[in-house]
């Protein structure tokens, strides 16, 4: 089981659709302890400088890029198994992405997947990779072969 009150988002923009909305606090409510800290979306500079000042010292900093590994959902359920005892915050840029410095900075990159998806989208997907994790870890049947 994963420890929620130990991961954190830090994403870039406010959500603007209901719908994703609804999606984010439903899975919120079935994992409970996640904190999500919505940045103002600006330039990417401006942008990389309110993340630095967001992310905790003691934090692994894992950045969502279309770049980063592909995970499937049991591997990432056994990566975050592997990191429960940090505290990790999970990164989601804005519309023109994650500077190149916090990429660098980052303990490692992952790819939701090798579409591009708005990060409105991509923060939906996230929490319920993350609820989904938790459901592997627990032996529930959320999560099927």
């Amino acid at each position: 089981m994963l420890n929620a009150s130990r991961l954190r988002i830090i994403a870039i923009g406010k959500i603007r659709k209901p719908w994703i909305e609804e999606g984010i606090k439903l899975y919120l409510k079935r994992i409970p302890g996640i904190t999500i800290t919505e940045l103002r979306d600006s330039n990417a500079s401006q942008e990389s400088e309110l993340i630095k000042k967001n992310i905790q010292s003691k934090e692994l900093l894992i950045t969502l890029c279309e770049e980063g590994l592909q995970l499937t959902s049991i591997s990432l359920a056994k990566q975050l198994q592997n990191l429960n005892s940090h505290r990790i915050v999970f990164v989601i840029g804005g519309a023109d992405g994650l500077s190149p410095e916090i990429k660098r900075i980052a303990y490692t990159s992952m790819s939701l997947s090798p579409l591009t998806f708005p990060h409105e989208i991509a923060r939906l997907l996230l929490v319920e990779q993350l609820y989904r994790a938790n459901s592997i870890l627990q032996g529930s049947p959320y999560h099927r072969n």
